[in-house]
């Protein structure tokens, strides 16, 4: 069986000079670029938990335990509003067709095309595509960087089979291996990758690329069972490394894995969160260290994989081809143990690992995102916003003068806004209001206020080109429709021209790597096709022969490129109304394709060719015999010229005969069977 990898063993020289090169590349992303802190702003911004004042935090605590009149600052969402728009938008685009990619090819090779869709869309129904290129759009449009591995991988998969020996009643499960593509969102914290080239070229031309993950001791057991091509000798040696000093002190941006500290209201203990102490499950059973097989397990595990394009000569490796750059694959244990060395024999020849970002100007990993623009107009409709609740503080509580010998300060400042204020006895016999001065309140400005914030939310729509009627809200006025096609039209350019990026730099390298992957290691199967409802068979070898491409996503026409209720409207009643149409047309396949625009699907209930025929010689034949027996009542039944039959045009009913809700059969056109030709 063909696979995806050639693993080797490695002397030691080697193996430590393939750490040292994991080390150097985490060294100099960290040093060049502070890229966590960065990112750690914006999820700060997106989460509106900047406000780290004395007065909010006080007004907090009183809010929650049940003191209701303290204001608490206000942090106006703008970020993550037009975030979840933009990401929104790239959702409807690409990930609501089914399949989720098409593939098209020459009429002659359309059965191989429909061999690599089902392949694909089963691939991308059993790995939850779907939630994948969501966190991906999220990622680009948060922080204008994102990650995703597409590797071929291989997994044990339940399957159940009938034994009668092993019970008439359940089924016998057993396990099968499943072979192929995962595609997968990497966080970009803890993702390392070649800061040399810009992200969407890193898969094409950078050196490096590879994520960082934290895995119990259970997880990274079960990880090392179903690791092909290991390192059998550093297997003992990575499961006693545990955690080291570096790993834990995660306050630093430069440690190996990085958790940010964003929602104050669930405070991350880094050291619990890496599993140090608290997760030590031996120690709760009774258990001192090594178990049964003498293994000094620790609580968590630093897992790193890492996809390098090296010289293998430069390593001491002796493999063919030494002096000619190859890509490969090295995973670690907390950067210290080399547990996989494999070279990557894949025919696209690119690092499995793409990046890029959602806004591309030239300026690489400087360009700002779509987040970080939108900040401070966030920062400053809150500080308008948080004026005017200052101007209610001081409503309730207005600051005053007192002469501190005739009233208390403690009575003064009483949180009981009933309780009776005593003068001291210097105040007797003198007038009180020459004790107490209060200064005049006045809101003169606080109309303004609410005004100038509300042009700080258009000026953040016009930056991202967005409207309040694209995010769902309502906005009074009358418009015709064409006026408001119109207008979110030209509210959507924005987001188309970021459709078409991706496409070219995320989803078109995507799918080169998906096709040639599937071409490369898929094996024979029988795979459901969710589009047609049926199954296929797989033929990989046929597959390699035909010649394919994938369809652009529908979702990147622009709107008004697609046909419009009021022409679709004005197409049925053409049709209606000029039967000459159908010399020049095949009306019931233009029928099912107006109507598969507007989203029905009538092709399932389309009937075949030889149904048609076959319909349509019974009727020609109901026809002559009524003329012979219009001409001569008395005709027998003998002299009418023979039936035609479904057999004689290759039409078989029982192939469009469905069971009806009420446990009648009916054909394909949900009428009951027809016997008048009989």
């Amino acid at each position: 069986m063909i696979t995806a990898d050639t693993p080797l063993k490695l002397g030691k020289k080697a193996q430590e000079g393939i750490v040292q090169y994991l080390r150097t590349a985490r060294q100099a992303q960290n040093t060049i670029y502070n890229m966590r802190e960065h990112f750690r702003i914006i999820d700060l911004a997106y989460q509106r938990e900047q406000d780290l004042t004395e007065e909010q935090w006080r007004a907090k605590l009183a809010n929650k335990y049940g003191d209701a009149t303290k204001y608490q600052n206000i942090t106006v969402p703008m970020v993550m509003p037009q975030v979840e728009s933009a990401v929104t938008y790239q959702a409807s685009v690409f990930l609501t067709g089914t399949p989720l990619f098409g593939v098209v090819a020459p009429p002659d090779q359309m059965e191989s095309a429909t061999q690599m869709e089902t392949v694909i869309d089963d691939q991308a129904i059993r790995g939850g595509w779907v939630n994948e290129f969501m966190l991906v759009f999220r990622d680009a449009f948060k922080y204008n960087f994102y990650a995703m591995e597409v590797d071929w991988v291989q997994s044990t998969t339940p399957s159940l089979e009938t034994d009668i020996k092993f019970s008439t009643k359940e089924g016998r499960p057993q396990q099968i291996i499943w072979e192929g593509n995962r595609v997968k969102r990497l966080d970009p914290y803890n993702t390392i990758y070649d800061i040399r080239v810009p992200p969407h070229k890193l898969h094409e031309d950078g050196e490096y690329a590879g994520y960082t993950e934290i895995m119990s001791r259970i997880q990274l057991k079960s990880f090392m069972a179903s690791l092909p091509g290991k390192i059998i000798d550093n297997v003992v040696e990575a499961f006693e490394s545990g955690l080291g000093t570096t790993v834990l002190s995660a306050n630093s941006y430069s440690a190996p894995y990085y958790i940010p500290t964003v929602n104050p209201d669930i405070n991350v203990n880094r050291n619990t969160a890496y599993g140090a102490g608290e997760f030590n499950w031996l120690a709760w059973a009774g258990i001192t260290g090594a178990d049964q097989s003498g293994i000094q397990y620790k609580n968590a595990y630093q897992v790193t994989t890492l996809y390098a394009r090296i010289l293998p000569v430069d390593f001491g490796l002796r493999v063919p081809s030494s002096s000619t750059p190859q890509i490969w694959k090295f995973i670690y244990v907390n950067d210290s143990v080399l547990i996989l060395a494999e070279r990557q024999t894949n025919a696209h020849n690119y690092l499995p690992i793409l990046c890029g970002q959602g806004t591309m100007d030239g300026l690489s990993y400087q360009t700002k995102s779509l987040a970080s623009n939108v900040i401070p107009l966030q920062q400053l409709g809150s500080a308008f916003w948080n004026s005017a609740i200052a101007t209610s503080r001081r409503a309730i509580m207005d600051r005053v003068l007192y002469d501190p010998s005739r009233v208390s300060e403690k009575h003064i400042n009483s949180a009981n806004p009933a309780a009776k204020i005593p003068v001291r006895p210097a105040a007797y016999g003198k007038p009180i209001s020459e004790a107490v001065h209060a200064f005049p309140f006045r809101a003169d400005n606080l109309g303004d206020l609410a005004s100038l914030a509300g042009q700080i939310q258009v000026m953040a729509d016009k930056l991202d080109r967005q409207n309040p009627a694209k995010r769902g809200e309502f906005v009074k006025g009358n418009k015709l429709k064409a006026e408001v096609d119109q207008v979110m039209a030209n509210a959507s350019g924005g987001d188309q021209m970021r459709a078409m990026q991706l496409e070219a730099s995320l989803f078109t390298p995507l799918k080169e790597i998906l096709k040639l992957n599937i071409l490369q290691y898929q094996g024979p199967a029988s795979l459901l096709n969710q589009k047609k409802d049926e199954l296929v068979p797989i033929n990989p070898v046929q597959m390699r022969k035909a010649t394919m491409a994938f369809k652009v996503s529908d979702g990147l026409v622009p709107s008004e490129k697609l046909i419009s209720d009021e022409a679709m409207r004005d197409g049925f009643q053409t049709l209606a109304n000029m039967p000459n149409l159908a010399a020049g047309y095949n009306l019931p396949p233009l029928f099912s394709y107006l109507m598969e625009i507007k989203g029905a699907k009538l092709k399932p209930f389309q009937k075949p060719a030889e149904q048609v025929a076959y319909e349509q010689a019974v009727a020609q034949w109901q026809q002559l015999v009524m003329q012979m027996m219009k001409q001569n009542p008395e005709t027998q039944a003998s002299q009418f010229p023979p039936q035609p039959t479904p057999e004689q045009f290759g039409f078989n009913p029982q192939q469009n005969i469905q069971p009806t809700e009420e446990g009648e059969e009916s054909d394909a056109s949900g009428a009951p069977p027809s016997n008048t030709a009989s």
